[in-house]
Parts: structure tokens; sequence; C-alpha cells
């Protein structure tokens, strides 16, 4: 299921990412702001419990996870930005990475590396990945990520094109996905119009 998460300050940060004079720095910035943001909407539905606690001045009963914060895991590289909101909102979650590189003429990706930490069998995933253009790189992140025991996940991205997100969602219709903005289409060469660019080189300031 898509969620286009409706945020007048998330789409007012969307804006400024797209922009074509963002620098690297202030890119990264706004990329682990939409991250928090994000990761706030992707949580909403976690377990909870009731707990009694003690404040300066009495006790109560409070609300409070029922179960540890869901694994953090970046599609690398440009998920590494976007991840850092996610662990300011969730920072004693484990950490988990993907590799992926997406060839250009076919574009079809192949894995480089995968690390994940034990607790993805239990407590579940959150997938990091700022672009869902072709759906190829989402498609096999979160196959990786379930082959390595995770029973459930959730997909954030900041930007998604409709056949990337018909793809996941044919391919893992289990699967929410989390994001800003669903754009218009994908252009020859499989990038998002009008999209942001390739977020991996506008996070860390490289190019090909």
């Amino acid at each position: 299921m898509l969620h286009v998460v409706d945020h007048v300050l998330l789409a007012h940060r969307l804006a400024e990412l797209r922009d074509a004079a963002t620098t690297s720095a202030r890119f990264r910035r706004l990329l682990a702001e939409i991250g928090a943001i994000l990761t706030l909407e992707a949580t909403r539905g976690l377990p909870e419990r009731m707990a009694r606690i003690t404040t300066p001045l009495t006790e109560m009963d409070h609300r409070m996870l029922a179960a540890p914060e869901p694994v953090l895991v970046a599609v690398l590289r440009a998920g590494l930005g976007l991840m850092e909101g996610g662990m300011q909102i969730l920072p004693e979650a484990p950490v988990g990475h993907v590799g992926l590189v997406r060839d250009e003429h076919t574009l079809r990706p192949s894995q480089y590396m995968l690390r994940m930490p034990p607790e993805v069998r239990t407590r579940g995933a959150i997938l990091f990945d700022p672009m869902l253009a072709t759906g190829g790189s989402a498609v096999a992140a979160v196959q990786r990520v379930k082959e390595a025991g995770a029973p459930h996940l959730r997909f954030i991205c900041v930007v998604a094109a409709p056949e990337g997100v018909a793809r996941l969602e044919e391919a893992h219709p289990d699967v929410p996905i989390y994001t800003a903005a669903l754009d218009e289409r994908l252009d020859h060469r499989g990038f998002i119009v009008p999209g942001l660019g390739d977020a991996g080189d506008r996070c860390f300031g490289t190019v090909e």
C-alpha cells in the first residue's frame, strides 16, 4: 500500500531538496530531516503498551512501545543520508546495510554487500532508499532483507515513480511504501521526472 505523506513542512523540505542549486551539505541535512518525518509516519502502527511511571509530582500510567525498535536498513549509498533521520527518531535501533548498484544500460541491480543484524529476525525492518524509480533495486533490497529473516518490512523513499510503485507492490504486496511525493513518470534513462537528480551524487558531492 502506498502512503504519500501530506505535511507542509515535508513539502517545503522536498522543494529545497529538488532545487538544483541546493548544495551537498544542505542536501544531506534536508535528506535527514525528510527521513525523520517519514520515519514518524511509518512507525505510527508500532505496538504499544501501558506502563506505570513516576514523574517528579506523581505516578501515572503512560503509553510506551511494547516491543524493541525495528532494524533500520539503508540501501547504499544514498539511503545512508535518508536513514540518518530515522536514526534520530529511533536511536536504539540496530542498523543494517544493503549494497546494490544499478546497471545504467539494463537498469538491473546487482548486490555487492549485505550486512544485517540478527535482531532483524524478530524486530522486522524499515528500509530506506531515496528514489523508487524502476523498482528493480527496491524489489531486490526488500527480497534480501526478507531472506535475512525479517518477518515484516516498511519501505521509505523520498520520491516515487508510478512504475516503481507498481513493480514493488506486485513483487511485495505486504510491504507498505511511505513517500513524500508520487512523481509523474520515468524518462528514457530510468530517472524520475521531475525528481531530484541522482540522490547519491547530490548527497555526497560526487559525479560520474
